[in-house]
């Protein structure tokens, strides 16, 4: 069973029942990344280490070392 199905079980049991939907599967993906990177910038600053940068630029560093 995937999460489409859970969740097409779900809505069905909460419609039966009169509760109220669960959201949709991935709806709250987004915001759970940036929860993740809000807590690994915390925890570079409480740790008294400087911030790296952003993905992108890490990629950039990886892929380009003689840049």
């Amino acid at each position: 069973m995937n999460a489409l199905h859970q969740y097409l079980f779900d809505t069905y049991r909460a419609a039966r029942l009169g509760e109220p939907m669960p959201p949709a599967p991935g709806t709250q993906d987004v915001a759970v990344l940036r929860a993740v990177r809000d807590r690994r910038r915390l925890e570079r600053a409480t740790a008294d280490r400087r911030p790296r940068g952003t993905v992108r630029a890490a990629l950039h560093r990886w892929l380009h070392p003689a840049d």
